[in-house]
């Protein structure tokens, strides 16, 4: 399968990388739900070239994408990518990880993908491990962005279970699944970067 290619990711993959850089160890392993094109792993392996990378997503030609990607690459620490839906009960993974990466996924998806998410970092996560949110949220008391709205609007036509979450019922669930908030950072495009530590 042939490369995809994302100007989003393009756009917001270095603030990315910056953001998360102070939250992640020396070494150890990432995983990557719902990745996408590939990009983003690329980019994020060539710059934290100590982390292994492993990039997951449920579309089989999103992990094509990445594949190709991956090939062109050449980077050792940047896995195959394995088919894993978020809202699964079980993940196909062994072991623990040190951080996990969800970029642009829980507005575009149902609800029970953000719920699967949180449950399988608890469960996923090592001790003090990082779990790193990104994308559009609904805010309480401050009024969402023209094209915010806009792209809400549109999210629901396609899908009524899709739609921008509020940051705050994200934030209750992952406190129950023992996921601490650490950081919420206003990112490009009306983003917020979100991240929990597990405890």
């Amino acid at each position: 399968m042939s490369a995809r290619s994302s100007p989003a990711a393009l756009r917001n993959r270095e603030p990315i990388a910056d953001t998360l850089a102070p939250f992640l160890p020396d070494s150890g392993r990432v995983l990557m739900i719902a990745e996408g094109s590939g990009e983003h792993a690329v980019h994020f392996a060539a710059r934290f070239s100590s982390l292994t990378w492993l990039p997951s997503d449920p579309d089989p030609q999103a992990r094509g994408s990445i594949e190709a990607h991956r090939t062109d690459a050449g980077l050792a620490n940047l896995e195959a990518a394995i088919d894993l839906d978020a809202a699964a009960q079980d993940w196909p993974i062994r072991g623990s990880f040190e951080a996990i990466t969800c970029i642009n996924m829980i507005h575009i998806s149902p609800w029970a993908s953000t719920e699967g998410l949180l449950r399988g970092a608890s469960k996923s996560l090592a001790d003090g491990g990082v779990l790193y949110l990104y994308g559009p949220y609904r805010r309480g008391g401050v009024p969402l962005a023209p094209s915010n709205a806009a792209f809400d609007e549109s999210l629901k036509s396609r899908n009524a279970d899709w739609g921008l979450r509020e940051l705050d019922d994200v934030v209750a669930l992952a406190n129950r699944y023992g996921l601490a908030l650490r950081l919420v950072e206003e990112m490009p495009a009306n983003n917020l970067s979100v991240i929990f530590r597990r405890q």
